[in-house]
């Protein structure tokens, strides 16, 4: 695709660098608040499942924001939408500097609808300026978000020590959001606006393959979210500190971003794209297992076990939006596509932090809510089987 004469002054190689600053916001936020989880709860007096709504009402506005980010893109220029979208992040971490349970979750909530849109847009950008490197970029970005994901575990427990206080170390995540927007809306002031006509948009909602995409994506959304809200506490319980669970938590983050660049990559290449997501999914199934009927294996600890589920997620949600990029045939139709998938994935993986405390407090444990999990890689390999690599 030739891109619009205004849009040449742009580099693709300024394009993505900018894309991967944005990007690198994109989970840090939610990332940040699982390690803090218990210390949370202890100092709000939360329940589990009020600890959960947090990362829940999260996603559920992720699950909106990506349902109306075709929409929206198409009326301002996805580009500009875009800044916007991880400036709304910047202000939700702000709103969470505020040590109560009603701004930790309102806030949660304006994270959610900014990454949710900029989700949808950043599929879009891609097809729209990066199209001949699809794979490549796609992995690229969801890579940079994982970086982000993964310092922002990494530090969340020693910024807390740090600033004296939990919600501190959550509102200083606004900081690379607002570096971040400040980087590309000069950028996508550069661009031209979209075709008046495109805001008529409409999501797929008959497309057979877009509803298989809906269902990959809520299967791996629910695997993604469900851990990345339970993990740490889960070992936290297994007797490990808030210190060390929140390490746990990066190592799991760390471990997806090779796979998370990799993985397309060879699919795109190789046209084996039902392989590789079979074959990932596999390792986070056996990583989600293993955790719930051995979580200590002696001499070895979790991490065996954190590293399966690391791989199979890092792979999941690139090669869902690879996917999509594929079988689409310019950008508007990947934004509305994306937007479906990833609407009815984080509608699915915001209810599932929620359930599944909501499970631990009435079981007093969480084998029912780890197989929660399991249930949803059941749909996630329907939709790898039912794709196939006609998908490619």
């Amino acid at each position: 695709m030739t891109p619009p004469a205004a849009t040449r002054a742009v580099q693709p190689a300024v394009v993505l660098l900018s894309l991967l600053a944005l990007a690198a916001n994109l989970r840090a936020a939610l990332a940040g608040y699982p390690p803090l989880l218990e210390t949370v709860r202890a100092d709000l007096g939360a329940s589990a499942g009020a600890a959960g709504l947090v990362q829940a009402g999260a996603v559920l506005m992720m699950a909106v924001g990506s349902l109306a980010g075709a929409g929206i893109g198409a009326r301002i220029g996805r580009e500009r939408a875009l800044g916007v979208a991880v400036g709304l992040v910047a202000v939700g971490s702000l709103v969470r500097g505020v040590p109560a349970l009603l701004s930790l979750i309102g806030g949660s909530l304006v994270i959610g609808f900014g990454i949710g849109l900029a989700g949808v847009l950043l599929t879009g950008v891609v097809k729209e300026h990066l199209a001949e490197r699809a794979g490549v970029a796609t992995g690229a970005y969801v890579v940079s978000m994982m970086i982000g994901a993964t310092v922002a575990s990494g530090v969340a427990v020693p910024m807390a020590t740090a600033f004296g206080g939990w919600s501190l170390a959550l509102a200083a995540l606004a900081v690379p959001a607002v570096l971040a927007t400040a980087v590309w809306m000069p950028l996508a002031l550069r661009m031209p606006r979209a075709d008046r006509t495109l805001a008529r948009i409409r999501l797929p909602w008959r497309d057979p393959f877009a509803r298989l995409a809906a269902c990959y994506q809520a299967g791996t959304s629910v695997m993604f979210y469900g851990w990345l809200t339970w993990l740490a506490p889960y070992y936290e319980g297994q007797g490990w500190s808030a210190e060390r669970a929140g390490v746990l938590l990066a190592v799991w983050s760390l471990m997806q971003i090779p796979v998370a660049l990799l993985v397309p990559v060879l699919a795109e290449r190789n046209r084996r794209w039902r392989f590789w997501a079979g074959l990932t999914l596999a390792c986070g199934v056996a990583g989600t297992l293993g955790a719930m009927l051995a979580p200590m294996v002696p001499l070895v600890g979790p991490w065996a076990w954190v590293v399966l589920i690391g791989v199979g997620l890092g792979a999941g949600f690139p090669m869902g939006l690879t996917v999509i990029a594929w079988r689409t045939p310019d950008g508007a139709a990947s934004a509305a596509t994306s937007g479906l998938a990833l609407g009815v994935g984080y509608t699915a993986a915001g209810l599932a932090p929620l359930v599944m405390g909501v499970l631990i407090d009435l079981t007093g444990g969480y084998p029912a809510a780890i197989g929660l999990l399991l249930a949803a890689a059941a749909l996630q390999g329907f939709a790898i089987v039912r794709i196939g690599d006609r998908a490619a």
